[in-house]
């Protein structure tokens, strides 16, 4: 039985500003998704929402970019709008950049993240467990620090030694700035190791878009890597990144893949979508309405059940006391960092800048250099 993940994510209104969706605009999510599974159009779902992001998780047998599962996103998208737009809220519909898809929305703004895989429970997967991200307030390349470090280095995944996985996995990078067409490279690590730091390094530019186990040739990682200025031309919100993380056995443990959050690591993002604040982890529906707005990230851990049922419970990952440390640290550092203002590295470089009108500010002034005798 062949299973596909779909992960739909969209910012489409917001109570008081940048916060959370409404509870009126969730209930006509879930109504929409939860009709199509009564339909046997999908098999299962989970709605949830991470700062103003609401998020839609769903398994069935369509394949990945399957246009009626997009449409469905889509279309439960638009009520959720709607919704917002009946009670005043901010952002109505921010990232439905256009009138309707074409075929799946990968392009129109939602971030999208999907994993299609051989299901049968048995080996080298005889249990199915994998993990959404959700990240809010940050750019595509959020992830791209963690997961290196979790698919990629010893020192975090001590499961790479293992013979199931020390032939490694292969990255597929995508270069989000050329928008006239898809652009892509992989690279294997551990061989490549160093040039695909090379990469990841440059967060705005280029983001994993998937990683795949070069021993069984299953992916493991789906990752939206987008940018939404290049789409729409405009700002339109940060990016906010959803990512797929298949688990345990053949790839790395939840454990191995969830250490390098501890670091809390700067990202581009926060208010205005053009500072670098750190990414703090929060259990899922968690509002953003902390001081700065900072970057946040939830993860959700389920297991899948022979024919593609979620586990009635979820595994939230960031619920526990033992990141409450972590919360700390990021807190302590954006405090540190925004205390710079707007000098520096505090702030985005100037191509990096999401709101347009920061730049036609320099351009006027720019305009107005003369050259020194």
């Amino acid at each position: 039985m062949r299973i596909t993940l779909s992960l739909i994510k969209a910012d489409v209104g917001s109570i008081g500003g940048h916060t959370q969706p409404s509870a009126d605009m969730l209930a006509a999510v879930r109504e929409r998704i939860d009709g199509a599974v009564h339909e046997g159009m999908i098999i299962d779902s989970y709605v949830s929402y991470t700062g103003d992001d609401i998020a839609i998780l769903m398994s069935h047998t369509r394949g990945e970019d399957n246009a009626g599962v997009h449409e469905l996103a889509w279309n439960a998208f638009l009520e959720a709008t709607d919704r917002a737009r009946r009670d005043g809220l901010y952002g109505a519909g921010q990232d439905l950049l256009a009138d309707a898809p074409s075929g799946n929305v990968r392009g129109a703004g939602p971030a999208v993240a999907e994993i299609e895989f051989e299901h049968d429970l048995t080996k080298p997967r005889p249990a199915e467990s994998f993990m959404m991200f959700a990240a809010d307030k940050c750019g595509p390349g959020a992830y791209n620090l963690p997961f290196y470090l979790g698919f990629a280095d010893p020192m975090y995944c001590a499961g790479l030694m293992l013979p199931k996985m020390i032939r490694g996995f292969t990255f597929r990078i995508i270069d989000m700035e050329r928008t006239d067409a898809d652009y892509a490279l992989e690279l294997d690590a551990p061989e490549d190791a160093y040039r695909i730091a090379a990469l990841l390094r440059d967060n705005e530019r280029f983001a994993i878009e998937s990683i795949t186990s070069r021993t069984y040739s299953d992916k493991a990682v789906s990752i939206s890597a987008q940018r939404l200025h290049s789409i729409a031309g405009e700002y339109t919100g940060k990016d906010d990144p959803v990512a797929l993380v298949r688990n345990q056995g053949i790839f790395p443990a939840p454990e191995e893949l969830l250490q390098p959050f501890t670091k809390a690591h700067y990202v581009g993002g926060d208010a205005r979508g053009s500072h670098n604040m750190p990414l703090m982890p929060v259990p899922v529906n968690t509002a953003v309405t902390g001081a700065y707005c900072l970057p946040v990230v939830s993860c959700v851990g389920f297991s899948l059940s022979a024919d593609g049922h979620f586990s009635r419970e979820a595994a939230d990952f960031f619920d526990n006391p033992a990141w409450d440390e972590t919360r700390r640290k990021a807190q302590h550092k954006a405090l540190e960092m925004r205390s710079q203002g707007w000098s520096g590295p505090a702030m985005l470089p100037y191509t990096e800048l999401e709101y347009g009108g920061f730049r036609n500010t320099v351009e006027e002034l720019l305009e107005q250099f003369r050259a020194q005798d």
